[in-house]
């Protein structure tokens, strides 16, 4: 695996599985392409309410549709050894069946960040390096914090397109892989008033 830097430290998703036992109940531990991210536990109340608001309308909305897909809030990993990463995306949408007892998901069919200041450079280009490998991977959802703005990410076909940027609370989040939209008011809700 390619090292850019010395200065982090790198790991086997194995050895990741191992060390997270031993993780302290205040902080939040990832595994990105390999490189082991420890942050604080905790964020801004704008945060969970944002993430909160897209996993309940998108639960809602495919549940209305009979889909057999779930959707994990904050605290679900997203594992797979092929890009040795261990992620806990804001939103994650998982579709197909699950296994009983199952801690994480491999194939997810949307990934969400909600970005703030210290968050953007790593979701924006470290994250979504490694998410553009997942196969099953579709959607890739950049929500802004601090205003109503998504950038999202879209698989066509084998392809990723450009960013689809969706601007302004009267604009609506579509996600064609699921068959479902979201207006960014129902998203904002409680965060951003018009």
């Amino acid at each position: 695996m390619n090292r850019p830097s010395s200065q982090y430290e790198y790991m086997s998703l194995d050895d990741f599985e191992e060390l997270l036992a031993d993780k302290p109940a205040d902080e939040k531990w990832e595994l990105i392409g390999g490189r082991v991210v420890r942050m604080m536990v905790g964020a801004r109340w704008e945060h969970h309410f944002i993430a909160q608001n897209l996993g309940a309308s998108l639960r809602q909305r495919l549940r209305e549709k009979g889909a057999q897909c779930y959707v994990f809030v904050e605290t679900f990993y997203m594992k797979r050894k092929s890009i040795e990463s261990a992620t806990l995306p804001d939103v994650m949408v998982k579709c197909g069946s699950m296994e009983p007892g199952a801690t994480s998901a491999d194939d997810p069919v949307v990934l969400v960040e909600v970005m703030s200041e210290g968050s953007k450079a790593r979701d924006r280009f470290e994250k979504w390096a490694v998410y553009q490998q997942l196969p099953s991977l579709s959607h890739y959802v950049l929500v802004e914090r601090d205003r109503a703005h998504i950038e999202t990410f879209d698989r066509v076909g084998a392809e990723w397109s450009g960013v689809r940027i969706i601007d302004g609370l009267q604009a609506t989040l579509e996600l064609p892989a699921l068959g479902v939209s979201v207006p960014l008011a129902e998203i904002y809700r409680d965060v951003i008033s018009a």
